[in-house]
């Protein structure tokens, strides 16, 4: 033996004999690794036959090497005693016998830290971190795999280092601290064992590579479609499943400038994209149709009017639910994840047989007067849509027959109202009865009359309804004479118009009963200069006459309930000539008027009364005395008389039901007429003549 020290040594610290080699023989020893200084072996030719300390401490493993290295291991006072265990049972080189000790060290908490060229500190593992291990320059996949604690820097090309540095914290021993990130120089400083290090280093080698290694470019000019709208139905098309299989990589744009499609993917998938757009590009007829849709009850222009409001409305809610989807920017990049647009999807829903209820972009509605038609034009499906919608609009409006009778009340001292003049019973403008003052004057004997009231009493006590009454045996003109008296007194009451309106729900009846007036409405004076400074009038002019209303005016504005109850939006005016007036030479009339609003429900047939237009009158009156006139006017008596009066309003609306019956009345009252048998012949095609 050439080391009989070295020998002795190891056979005090339990190691089994070592085989030294002698210099100059044949065979080679094991290359040794490459170890930074702190742990370098005194001989790299001595071979170790085992280590052999089943149940030693730390200090033999300290010891040994010492003697391995010929450095000197400084230790701190307070470190854990902890039993080591060593077993070698082949020959080993020094080298391998130090990795193999180091290792264990750090199994067992304990880390190894070179200190200069002589001396090697030992310091529990969680202080390894700043207590200067080895820093690796270069690549760790050189070195034997081992336990040693090392740090090394890892660099970026193409990887984030905040995306790596938290998805290798699990292959990190925690108690070294981790991996520390720099993210200016995209790199991560880690202090690990040198087998970790090498993971890292691997995974490295595979991560921080460019992602499109594996993609390819493809263009795809266009002959027949528009690039940008083929690429809303690839998108479309591709999504869901289909859109797994793809992969996240895959990416197309649409260039309408050079009308093409930039294709980005894996090249195995470029057939079947040369498939789908092969299929795409290709001549299509319009999707468009148009039609016309004829109108049986409604107008045109009002139904025209509905739908296309319905429509842009609907169009601007699915711009702007689009425009909250969709990620801000500028760019043309169609991703398969991105929402499609309104009109693509109805498409394909089209395509699929699937019955949606959203309108196209290509929709437009246009007005037929002449026709009474409206003209549509979009996609099969919006023309669907906009049948369904018209034939639910384009219905018979209920209507309404109303029964009017306006007339003027003389009022005396004792009566407040017209109302009160004619004996009758109103709640909420609606007629009830007959106070006891009527039945006792006029309805003694016209029991038989009343008897239409519904749930009206005909004794001569009172005449008054339990509900509204509808005197449906009645028309207005006999009710109205029937509470002025019985005929042998002057009447109160004087009726000034009788008409019958018939409307629609919701369309305005209107009633006038008075004459036009011509008023000046403008006046253009004549004048002749006599010198540049002076004009004098030549008294002629100009004058733009029009015509004024002035009597009285009824509109009554229905809406017709399903329950035959019928709510009336009811405006009265009355108006009359009170005096004249002058104006620049021009007498002028000055009209007075009234008027009222009133909003009532009432059921058919119920009566409406309405009052309170009231009007004071002076009437001035000359009694003549004599055959002469001048002596009788003076000798004449003389007389001033101031009246009022009050308008009263009944209406009476009666709903029709588009049946014979809605002309029982208008013929009964045809009947008491002296040309009811002309009239009936001619109702019924027969000549009068």
């Amino acid at each position: 033996m050439r080391y009989p020290f070295l020998k002795n040594c190891l056979l005090i610290l339990g190691l089994t004999t070592v085989v030294l080699p002698s210099f100059g023989q044949n065979s080679a020893p094991t290359p040794p690794a490459k170890l930074s200084p702190s742990l370098v072996p005194l001989s790299t030719e001595t071979l170790v036959e085992g280590i052999n300390i089943p149940e030693g401490t730390l200090d033999a493993a300290l010891g040994l090497i010492e003697i391995l290295t010929g450095r000197t291991v400084l230790r701190p006072q307070a470190l854990q005693q902890t039993p080591f265990s060593l077993v070698i049972k082949q020959p080993v080189t020094p080298a391998e016998a130090l990795l193999a000790i180091e290792t264990t060290l750090t199994m067992n908490n304990i880390a190894i830290a070179p200190l200069g060229d002589r001396f090697v500190k030992v310091v529990p593992l969680g202080s390894a971190r700043i207590e200067t291990p080895d820093l690796i320059e270069g690549s760790t996949l050189g070195l034997p795999p081992s336990g040693r604690i090392a740090t090394k820097l890892f660099s970026f090309e193409f990887v984030r280092v905040e995306q790596f540095a938290g998805k290798i914290a699990n292959l990190l021993n925690p108690q070294l601290g981790g991996a520390m990130p720099f993210e200016q120089a995209n790199a991560v400083l880690v202090t690990d064992s040198i087998s970790t290090l090498q993971r890292i280093e691997t995974l490295v080698a595979q991560l921080d590579r460019p992602n499109v290694s594996s993609l390819e470019p493809k263009f795809y000019p266009l002959v027949y479609a528009k690039a940008s709208e083929l690429a809303s139905k690839m998108q479309t098309i591709l999504q869901g499943p289909a859109q797994q299989q793809l992969g996240t990589g895959t990416t197309f744009n649409a260039d309408d400038r050079t009308n093409q499609i930039i294709l980005i993917s894996d090249p195995r998938l470029h057939s079947f994209f040369d498939k789908l757009i092969a299929k795409l590009d290709v001549r299509s007829d319009p999707n468009t149709r148009n039609e016309v849709i004829p109108l049986k009850h409604a107008e045109a222009t009002e139904v025209a009017t509905l739908v296309s409001s319905l429509v842009s409305g609907q169009n601007q809610a699915s711009s702007r639910s689009e425009s909250v989807r969709r990620p801000s920017g500028n760019t043309t990049t169609v991703q398969l994840a991105a929402p499609v647009a309104a009109n693509v999807a109805q498409t394909a829903a089209n395509q699929a047989g699937i019955l949606t209820s959203e309108f196209s972009s290509l929709v437009t509605v246009l007005a037929d007067e002449r026709s009474n038609a409206v003209v549509v034009s979009g996609t099969v499906e919006d023309i669907r849509l906009i049948r369904e919608l018209i034939n639910q609009i384009d219905v018979l409006l209920a209507q309404v027959r109303v029964e009017v009778v306006i007339a003027e009340v003389t009022l005396t001292d004792s009566n407040s109202s017209g109302i009160n003049a004619m004996n009758l019973l109103v709640e909420n403008g609606k007629l009830v009865g007959f106070t006891a003052d009527a039945i006792g004057a006029s309805f003694g004997g016209v029991g038989a009359e009343l008897s239409g009231v519904t749930g009206g009493a005909t004794d001569a006590a009172s005449v008054v309804a339990s509900s509204y009454a509808t005197f449906s045996g009645m028309d207005l003109t006999t009710l109205l004479q029937l509470s002025n008296g019985n005929g042998n007194r002057k009447s109160k009451a004087n009726i000034l118009s009788v008409p019958a309106v018939v409307t629609t729900h919701n369309k305005e009846a209107r009633v006038f009963v008075g004459r036009d007036i011509p008023t000046i409405s403008s006046f253009l004076s004549d004048s002749t200069s006599t010198n540049t400074n002076q004009s004098t009038n030549s008294g002629f002019g100009r004058t733009t006459l029009s015509n004024r209303e002035v009597g009285i005016t009824l509109q009554v504005k229905p809406l017709i309930g399903a329950n035959g109850s019928v709510q009336m939006e009811i405006k009265q005016e009355v108006s009359s000539v009170v005096d004249n007036v002058t104006v620049d030479g021009n007498e002028q009339p000055i009209v007075g008027k009234r008027e009222a609003e009133s909003f009532i429900t009432v059921q058919s047939g119920e009566i409406i009364v309405l009052g309170g237009l009231q009007q004071t009158t002076e009437n001035r009156t000359r009694n003549r005395f004599g055959p002469i006139p001048f002596l009788s006017d003076l000798l004449g008596g003389r007389s001033r008389e101031e009246v009022r009066t009050d308008l009263i309003f009944f209406l009476r609306p009666v709903v029709l039901t588009n049946s014979r019956s809605d002309n029982d009345e208008a013929l009964r009252r045809l009947n008491e007429t002296e040309i009811n048998e002309e009239a009936a012949r001619a109702l019924r095609g027969e000549s009068i003549y």
